[in-house]
């Protein structure tokens, strides 16, 4: 569903009363967009894209915001509302200025004529190829309200299960840039304090204190290196990751093998794949599309591999369920709901009951992690912190001892 990209364009004119009306719409080029405002009644005079300004102005639109929005959109349908009234509903309720405009610039192309599902594909950035596609369905099917719905039940779900992903990983990792800030501290300010007190005891110092005298002058000499080396490498690798697809898929691969969070990423991508799956096929998405979409949605290179082996395979006439066994990644409770569900014609159903056991499981695993760590990196920051203090008062105690 490939579309030219829109942009959002400003324009004053007349409406068929002879009114001036001005205000803001979407459209590929000034020739389309005058098409649309005529279908709308109103005599465009004067037509320019509207100027970007030189710095981003508000909140940026989050995965969040177009899930409120799809509900939104969802139960003002389902209360019998016009789509092109509901876009005005839902955004005068809009806090975040991006958001509101993004929705009227859709508003803008759906009241011109064009469909909802081509409305939405002409923002990528924040409508993804399975959201159009579902979309798309209800339109065809007659059923835009239904499946507003499930896909709105699909991006909650979704972005919960990322939620939770977020929550297992950046607990930890800020409470080691905590403890690296405050280690750092304690080596140029505090330990060089002490270097000076002991200067003046004319004694040998003990080698557990001279390990950190020796790390406190390594610090301060070379901690604008160290930080650049730290910041180059990270930089290094996210780029890395985005730039070469074989480094990428290595990384996913190692990151399933990582104690805890391994286990963590790989539940949250069962229930990713049940979730989708169970979303496309009832949408009445047929299998072998609903499959691809499904493989752009795992989120780990690994499984994705799998899944359009899976497609391949269900195309040429073998049962999902017996694919599913062939990759060799897929778990047996998986492997035995489908195949029930493919027996009885239930397979959405099954699926969805899958993505509800395994999106649990993401949430007792980050929650047992969190418990976990907590008394851990207490228990690291004691001993890292604890062992500098002891350093650096070792010899004072010492000292006293001898007097």
């Amino acid at each position: 569903m490939a579309t030219a990209s829109s942009s959002t364009f400003v324009y004053k004119g007349v409406d068929k009363k002879g009114a001036k009306v001005q205000g803001e719409i979407s459209g590929v080029s000034t020739a389309l967009v005058r098409s649309q405002l005529r279908k709308q009644g109103i005599t465009a005079r004067n037509v320019s894209k509207k100027s970007k300004p030189l710095f981003s102005s508000g909140k940026p639109i989050t995965p969040m915001d177009i899930s409120i929005f799809t509900r939104q959109m969802a139960t003002m349908m389902k209360a019998g509302v016009p789509l092109v009234q509901s876009f005005e509903i839902v955004a005068e309720g809009v806090d975040n200025p991006n958001m509101r405009d993004l929705i009227m610039g859709i508003h803008g192309e759906v009241a011109s004529g064009t469909s909802f599902a081509l409305a939405l594909s002409s923002k990528p950035k924040y409508f993804d190829e399975l959201f159009c596609n579902l979309v798309e369905s209800g339109e065809q099917s007659g059923a835009l309200e239904t499946m507003l719905d499930r896909v709105a039940t699909y991006k909650e779900k979704s972005e919960a299960l990322k939620a939770k992903i977020k929550k297992a990983m950046n607990y930890p990792i800020a409470v080691l840039c905590i403890s690296l800030v405050v280690t750092g501290i304690l080596l140029i300010k505090v330990v060089p304090q002490f270097a000076e007190t002991f200067s003046s005891f004319g004694a040998e110092l003990p080698a557990f204190t001279l390990f950190y005298l020796s790390l406190s002058d390594f610090v301060i000499e070379w901690w604008l290196i160290i930080v650049a080396g730290i910041g180059i490498s990270v930089a290094s690798f996210k780029e890395a990751v985005k730039r070469s697809p074989a480094f990428a898929d290595q990384m996913d691969a190692v990151v399933l093998k990582l104690p805890v969070v391994g286990d963590i990423i790989y539940h949250s991508v069962l229930a990713r794949f049940s979730r989708t799956l169970a979303t496309t096929f009832s949408a009445g998405v047929p299998l072998i599309d609903a499959l691809d979409s499904v493989a752009g949605a795992a989120g780990n290179a690994i499984y994705k591999k799998a899944i359009l082996s899976v497609r391949d395979e269900v195309a040429t006439g073998i049962a999902l369920n017996v694919s599913l066994r062939r990759t060799g990644v897929f778990p047996s409770m998986l492997l035995q709901m489908t195949a029930i569900g493919e027996e009885s014609g239930a397979l959405d159903e099954m699926l969805d009951k899958v993505a509800g056991f395994y999106e649990d499981a993401v949430d007792n695993m980050v929650d047992g992690m969190t418990a976990l760590l907590e008394p851990i990196i207490m228990s690291v920051l004691g001993v890292v912190i604890g062992s500098l203090m002891i350093a650096m008062y070792l010899p004072i105690f010492q000292l006293g001892a001898v007097v």
